[in-house]
């Protein structure tokens, strides 16, 4: 069943390479839109980089959100096509009247309209039955419009963009895996077994075990416990790990297995890549800083090749990056969450760590600094509006937690917009709804789990 829905994704991403192809053919700039986060940017690296191998141009705007100001803005603008990259598919009926034809390449469950459109490609995983939270990232959807001009290469920066939507793990499955093999038949991807350290070969093994959020409980996010724990196992933490002897370097992965075992295992690498973004994780960390402090051409720069200026400015925005999160892990082991019934929340108006909420909400949970069994709600105050960062763990949305939809329906009701997935979704509503929304987001996530609750009962009345 799943290869034929992947069949049919497949169907509709080969309309929107002959679209794109025809107005490459009369030489018409593509006009690119797309997400700010990591899957944003490499999306965004996926089609300039398959235009330019083309011989194309294009012109490419990243942003935070698409919301109907800058839909305004676009509809005023006299392009033949316009490309959205992991977003759009909460617009197509705006998007659908826009002045060119449009494709869409997004891997987000909110979806304005299914109805067909003559001018509009729409690309989506829902649309077809597929899982956009864990099977397809936003550039895995833009790398299978691009795909039949075999520029296979291009599989790289589709998995970059999985890693940084928290899609890359052992178990790589659906678009993803289709994605991953592809790129290791034609030489461009390797899996090799090692340690899920970040940055392992860069920094000293206390910052690079620190940097790591894995978890490795009472190490990660911690200086000091990383060098405690370096210490009472004989290894000086100030050294890399390439300056290891092997007998150290068994020592340092049989200790971490004995706290965390996930912590060896397959490592996906771009094999002709330079050894600093060879690691898919790194790299995908890395265009996630340029886009956590809003230097996106930066990481879009990255993404198409520049391996100097762009390349340190990435470094330079990660350290400040990884700091960051850092500070943030201080500040929730202090300060902790507020409970309401169903969902907590943590609010903020740390200009450092306002950037940063969704990743702490995400460590937090990963490091069970949170109750697990309520999303966490992170909220920055951005006046006159509040931004809210919302994740949850897969086991809840097994429990029928669904944050897309409750944002989505929350946000609406107080004059605000969000959606996502089911694992992680964000929201934008005004400041003085903050209350109201929360409430609201709390109630939907109890019927939720109330209505799965039933239909689970049901299922087992019935066999």
């Amino acid at each position: 069943m799943s290869q034929n829905k992947q069949h049919y994704l497949l169907n509709r991403a080969e309309e929107a390479h002959k679209l794109l192809k025809e107005h490459l053919d009369q030489d018409h700039v593509v006009r690119v839109i797309s997400h700010n986060d990591a899957d944003g940017i490499s999306a965004a690296g996926v089609i300039c980089n398959a235009i330019t191998r083309e011989k194309g141009k294009f012109h490419v705007t990243i942003v935070p959100r698409l919301k109907a100001e800058v839909l305004d803005k676009i509809s005023q603008e006299k392009y033949k096509l316009f490309f959205f990259c992991d977003m759009g598919s909460a617009w197509t009926q705006r998007i659908g009247k826009l002045k060119g034809d449009a494709i869409i390449a997004d891997h987000h469950q909110t979806i304005d309209s299914t109805e067909d459109q003559e001018t509009l490609v729409h690309i989506n995983p829902h649309l077809f039955g597929l899982d956009g939270t864990r099977d397809v990232s936003g550039s895995g959807v833009t790398y299978l419009a691009v795909r039949p001009m075999g520029h296979y290469e291009l599989t790289a920066l589709a998995m970059v963009g999985a890693f940084g939507d928290m899609q890359g793990n052992d178990n790589i499955t659906g678009v993803n895996h289709t994605i991953l093999q592809e790129g290791i038949k034609k030489g461009v991807l390797e899996i090799n077994d090692g340690l899920k350290v970040s940055f392992l070969n860069e920094e000293p093994l206390y910052k690079a075990l620190s940097y790591t959020f894995l978890p490795l409980p009472g190490i990660s996010g911690d200086f000091e416990g990383s060098k405690t724990f370096l210490e009472k196992i004989g290894l000086s933490y100030e050294i890399k790990f390439p300056d290891l002897s092997n007998e150290e370097k068994d020592t340092l992965k049989n200790e971490l297995v004995k706290v965390n075992p996930e912590i060896f295992g397959k490592i996906y690498q771009i094999k002709d890549e330079i050894p600093l973004l060879r690691n898919i994780d790194d790299y995908s960390q890395i265009i996630d800083a340029c886009g956590k402090k809003k230097k996106y051409g930066y990481g879009l720069s990255i993404c198409l090749g520049d391996r100097e200026e762009s390349l340190q400015e990435g470094l330079n925005y990660l350290k400040n990056y990884q700091d960051t999160i850092i500070k943030g892990i201080e500040w929730i082991k202090k300060e902790g969450s507020r409970e309401m019934d169903h969902i907590q929340y943590i609010y903020t108006e740390d200009k450092d760590i306002k950037s940063f909420m969704g990743t702490l909400a995400n460590v937090g949970l990963d490091l069970k600094l949170f109750n697990q069994d309520k999303p966490v709600l992170a909220i920055s105050r951005m006046d006159p509006l509040i931004k809210v960062s919302g994740r949850t763990t897969l086991a809840n949305t097994e429990k029928g937690i669904n944050l897309g939809q409750a944002f989505e329906q929350a946000s609406h009701s107080y004059g605000g917009t969000g959606g996502g997935h089911t694992v992680a979704a964000g929201a934008v509503v005004p400041r003085n709804n903050q209350d109201n929304f929360l409430n609201l987001v709390d109630e939907i996530i109890k019927t939720q789990l109330e209505e799965d609750k039933s239909n689970k009962s049901k299922q087992i009345t019935f066999n």
